[in-house]
């Protein structure tokens, strides 16, 4: 017999077969009691198969099909980027609620509709921004906070990785690739985590891929209100890194394996002052998991509600992140990139 204090798993249908999915979100899905998964829908008939085998949950051919579910609660968007706003959109139309992987939209006027109508509906809708659920990260905010490093001045982050194979859907600008949206997105977030939405953009660089016209690597400057800086590197054209230093008026402190750690991870964090170096070791975390749980329990809340308590401050940073992007990619000089390897 189901104990009866135990909340009923969110339903979940999983629009489109991706990499990402397959890899991390979905597994996380699988293991959370909070969570269960339906159906997977895909244009591709064999991978809607054979993520339904991997995962226990029936195959959907085609997108339209899963909108016709009324066995699902929320929905997972896992499509190439230009087109989460089409279905994040249609979803919500439908009164689903949704987790859409990042970036939510391409435009931050798409992703001020999306809020909109998630708000009339009374639905709720995040974009799976993981590291931000990592407790890493509050971890640092909690020394920044105490003192441990003085009144912060500078943020460096950076988060690149090696070149793409060459079909990889990063490399369509038509579907909304780009190192900027897929990368630069990161450190952005990063930045408001810190320093809040109150930033603005000094100056950028992207540097342009001649042969599949997206940017695949770039540089930004950011300026908050306070008047700390901030410096972004991103791109698909280096090799790997992911870090951010946050330098202070008495000290830093580093943090790598910053925004895609292994589940398995203990994160390390230095501290390096005038004369004394400290490194703190901290405990694992399954940053998707946790990401996922946040989602559900927003989606109970709602649920019992009939509104999202949360979702007026989370649309002012998603949409003040997508701003930020949308002035990267506006006013950056661009330069053009050698032949990829």
């Amino acid at each position: 017999m189901d104990n009866p204090s135990e909340p009923t798993p969110v339903r979940v249908g999983v629009l489109g077969a991706s990499s990402i999915a397959r890899r991390r979100t979905l597994p996380a899905m699988r293991d959370l009691p909070e969570v269960t998964i339906v159906a997977i829908a895909s244009r591709d008939p064999q991978k809607a198969e054979q993520f339904a085998d991997d995962f226990d949950c029936a195959p959907v051919h085609g997108y339209e099909r899963l909108l016709d579910r009324d066995d699902i609660d929320a929905v997972y968007v896992s499509v190439p980027n230009a087109l989460h706003h089409l279905w994040a959109r249609r979803f919500l139309e439908c009164g689903t609620h949704v987790l859409a992987e990042k970036p939510l939209t391409t435009r931050a006027a798409d992703t001020a509709e999306l809020a909109r109508l998630a708000a009339e509906r009374g639905l709720v809708l995040r974009e799976n921004i993981t590291f931000v659920h990592h407790g890493m990260h509050r971890r640092v905010a909690e020394l920044l906070a105490a003192g441990r490093i003085g009144r912060l001045r500078h943020i460096d982050a950076s988060f690149c990785f090696p070149p793409l194979p060459a079909s990889d859907v990063r490399y369509r600008p038509e579907l909304g690739g780009g190192a900027l949206l897929d990368a630069g997105i990161y450190p952005v977030r990063l930045a408001q985590y810190f320093l809040g939405d109150d930033l603005s953009v000094a100056g950028a660089v992207l540097r342009d891929d001649p042969e599949t016209g997206v940017d695949v690597a770039g540089s930004a400057l950011l300026v908050a209100a306070a008047g700390e800086t901030v410096t972004l590197t991103f791109g698909f054209e280096h090799g790997y890194g992911a870090r951010y230093t946050l330098w202070g008026s008495t000290g830093r402190l580093a943090v790598d394996r910053a925004f895609t750690p292994p589940a398995t991870l203990s994160p390390l964090l230095r501290i390096d002052e005038q004369d004394h170096a400290e490194e703190i070791v901290l405990p694992a975390e399954h940053q998707f998991a946790s990401s996922v749980a946040s989602f559900a329990e927003a989606v109970r809340r709602a649920q019992d509600t009939g509104a999202d308590p949360g979702h007026a401050a989370w649309a002012a940073t998603t949409l003040r992140t997508a701003e930020l992007l949308d002035r990267i990619a506006g006013s950056a000089t661009r330069v053009t990139s050698g032949k990829r390897p």
